[in-house]
């Protein structure tokens, strides 16, 4: 496991008080959003056709830092956007390691190497870089040239530095499994902490549409490339549990209470992945989603979904519930043979309601469609 053991003591302590106390919804990673705005447009990504109004818009260190607070998951996730725009990322990441909470900072490290001095070496801090596979298709995944070379110059400058580094890898249709394992055997070798790696999400505003996968072909991949894996030595900063969910040998439903989403909307429901409307607290998203009425076979948006956010809770979950289950796992690795487990039922689910567009409307008539003061402005390059 990628995963240090500091890290695994407190997160499994904190389950273990939640799971005491009678807690069945609790959260696990909190994705803290300071910002949309980006400096790559990538075509699978949801979120780069927001107005300007919104793509200047940030949340404050005081907004970000209650939040932590607030919602109390022993991890945050800093996503965007980029967060590296953010002029208050440094205060941000040092009053939440404050907290003694762990930092996963997420970043196409193009501006990491001009930032990097703004931060400290400490167990509680990460760099979560994304690659989405070697050069040729990382290059292509985020619709730059350069891009790949640059962040691996970035992971190795920090990795030197001291700093804790992974890499998030999102996967998406088409990729050779031969390519995969060959990136992988490229991340081991780079000297990462581990590989955070996921089936990609058919955000409905994304540019191209073509290359999501859909749930059999996630199995089908992640079964060829496991099977190339065996005895390669990869890291993961995942359970065993997940991975095994990935090449089909486990049957979940998601849980996104456990990474709930805190942006510049309020917290959104229901999760990460879905914008369908937003909370004005911590408390109002968990007392008042309708969580029933989401997730593989119980909405359409979510029928192929198999993403690290929403499933990764769940295999964490089942881990403290069934511990032998993950310790067979862990001792015989993955398996990419014989039958896979049952899938969820997709004959009843929900149609599909398309509230984007409402959502945000709503939202600029709030706030008057106008960018905040220049406080909370960025023009980093």
């Amino acid at each position: 496991m990628g995963v240090p053991l500091i890290q695994m003591a407190r997160v499994g302590s904190y389950i273990l008080r939640q799971r005491i106390s009678g807690n069945r919804r609790y959260p696990l990673v909190l994705m803290l959003e300071p910002l949309f705005r980006c400096n790559l447009a990538c075509a699978g990504c949801g979120k780069i056709d927001y107005p300007d109004s919104i793509l200047n818009r940030r949340l404050s260190l005081e907004e970000c830092l209650e939040a932590v607070d607030e919602c109390g998951a022993p991890v945050v996730s800093i996503p965007g956007g980029e967060p590296l725009l953010h002029k208050e990322i440094k205060q941000i990441v040092e009053g939440i390691i404050a907290r003694k909470r762990f930092v996963y900072l997420c970043t196409n490290a193009l501006l990491l190497k001009k930032k990097i001095d703004l931060f400290t070496p400490s167990p509680y801090l990460t760099f979560s870089v994304h690659l989405d596979g070697l050069r040729e298709e990382h290059d292509a995944a985020v619709c730059q040239e350069g891009v790949f070379d640059r962040a691996v110059e970035a992971i190795e400058l920090a990795r030197d530095k001291g700093f804790r580094v992974n890499v998030n890898c999102t996967l998406f249709d088409g990729l050779d499994a031969g390519r995969v394992a060959e990136f992988m055997d490229f991340c081991r070798d780079l000297g990462v902490e581990g590989v955070t790696v996921s089936p990609g999400f058919s955000y409905e505003r994304a540019p191209d549409q073509a290359h999501f996968l859909n749930r059999e072909k996630t199995k089908m991949l992640f079964r060829e490339v496991f099977r190339r894996g065996k005895g390669r030595k990869w890291r993961f900063s995942q359970t065993g549990l997940f991975l095994d969910f990935l090449a089909g040998n486990q049957t979940y439903q998601c849980t996104p209470w456990g990474n709930p989403t805190r942006n510049i909307f309020g917290w959104q429901r229901p999760c990460y992945l879905l914008n369908e409307g937003f909370a004005s607290s911590f408390r109002d998203l968990m007392d008042n989603t309708d969580w029933d009425s989401y997730g593989t076979g119980q909405y359409e948006k979510c029928g192929d979904c198999m993403v690290h956010c929403g499933y990764e809770p769940s295999a964490v979950d089942d881990t403290f519930s069934h511990p032998l289950r993950a310790f067979a796992v862990w001792l015989r690795g993955i398996r990419t043979e014989g039958p896979m487990a049952p899938e969820l039922d997709l004959s009843k689910a929900r149609p599909a309601e398309y509230v984007f567009e409402k959502n945000v409307s709503s939202f600029l008539s709030e706030v008057g469609g106008s960018e905040r003061s220049s406080k909370h402005r960025d023009h980093a390059a």
